[in-house]
């Protein structure tokens, strides 16, 4: 047998009539009270999948559910998030790995992303690891303004130029393999073989190596060596050619995105690319210097006792972007007059070489911050 309506007696200007509420005006109420909510959303990424959570605004979880990592499943997701209420921001896990996908998605949706660290190893062997609890954590972290990172857009020409850069990096790698198993061989290649390479050097190693005959008995250790010595010298004169070609291509690249930062004193092709790689395509989720220098791990960290009133070097950031820096400030020591002064007059005064380092370091992103947003500036404005 069917129920009969709930009869409930509401109030009015008019007086008390009876209203009838069913099943569909009970959903009604939920969908109401659904819009009227704010969520934040959260993401584990992963290769094949990504697994979403939405909390409101007290942390209580929503809801979890998996999806396929495609662009139907973006859609889903976005469509399941904003379901639960309005969604306010969303927080994703891999931005810049499994996740540029979706996130590139849910910009363009106009939803506020936040880039979200994974949980520290403190915290997951207290509360324990999988897909939902990731992705409770990172909606959590988003909405309690934890994690307030933004995203990489990965839609203009720095994102080209890292591309490249990637290319290149692994020619270099391998390149430098191959050179370090060239003098091994060599090394301890018979006397006969190593007596004529070893005043050899550079590219004119390289060559002879290429023109070694490998006709014989490989079981014969020199005609062996020379066939593989041959082969390993054939392989660094093919990586040399990739990495020419990839020098070519990234040069007008760099000079066109950021003429001011290529033009800094000590800033290279390879150091500038590192540099537009770490500021993105969207330099102005930069707040100001201070938050590119802790990006880069050359903010001054306190390292104070007693009477010691000292600041140190900041290990942590992202360390390539160090590195660049590094190589700028060892440059300028070296050849910048104003940064030779600077070092002399900082070591009177007592400060070690390492915290004249950090000194300057700070200083350069200084100059690296404004050439960005100026490079940046007139890019977008063009």
């Amino acid at each position: 047998m069917r129920e009969a309506p709930i009869t409930v007696l509401s109030a009015c200007p008019g007086g008390c009539v009876p209203a009838l509420f069913g099943a569909s005006e009970r959903d009604d109420e939920s969908s109401m009270a659904a819009t009227k909510r704010f969520v934040t959303g959260g993401v584990d990424t992963h290769g094949r999948t990504h697994h979403a959570a939405v909390v409101d605004q007290i942390g209580r979880v929503l809801g979890d559910r998996e999806f396929p990592a495609t662009a139907a499943g973006y859609r889903q997701l976005l469509a399941w998030l904003r379901r639960h209420g309005r969604l306010v921001k969303v927080g994703v896990e891999g931005t810049g790995t499994y996740g540029a996908g979706l996130a590139r998605h849910l910009s363009a949706a106009g939803v506020t992303l936040v880039e979200v660290d994974r949980p520290d190893r403190k915290t997951r062997r207290s509360k324990g690891k999988s897909d939902p609890i990731d992705a409770v954590a990172a909606a959590r972290a988003a909405l309690s303004g934890q994690a307030s990172g933004t995203p990489k857009t990965r839609t203009g020409p720095v994102e080209a130029i890292r591309a490249l850069r990637v290319a290149r990096r692994g020619a270099v790698k391998a390149r430098t393999a191959a050179l370090n198993q060239l003098h091994g061989l060599i090394t301890s290649a018979p006397e006969a073989l190593r007596v004529d390479l070893a005043a050899l050097s550079g590219p004119a190693l390289v060559t002879a190596c290429t023109q070694l005959s490998a006709d014989g008995p490989m079981t014969d250790p020199i005609h062996a060596t020379r066939a593989a010595l041959a082969a390993i010298a054939t392989r660094v004169q093919a990586l040399t050619a990739e990495i020419s070609q990839a020098d070519q291509r990234l040069k007008p690249a760099l000079v066109q995105t950021a003429p001011r930062v290529c033009a800094l004193f000590g800033v290279g092709p390879d150091v500038a690319g590192q540099l537009l790689t770490t500021a993105g395509d969207n330099p102005d989720r930069l707040r100001s210097e201070a938050a590119l220098a802790h990006l880069c791990g050359v903010a001054p960290i306190p390292a104070s006792s007693g009477r010691t009133d000292r600041h140190r070097l900041n290990r942590g950031g992202d360390r390539a972007a160090n590195t660049a820096l590094h190589t700028i400030t060892l440059c300028r020591m070296r050849h910048d007059p104003r940064t030779r002064a600077y070092l002399e007059r900082r070591t009177t005064q007592g400060l070690t070489k390492k915290e004249i380092m950090r000194c300057l370091k700070r200083y350069i992103i200084r100059e690296v911050h404004a050439a960005l947003i100026a490079d940046f500036t007139a890019l977008n404005t063009t």
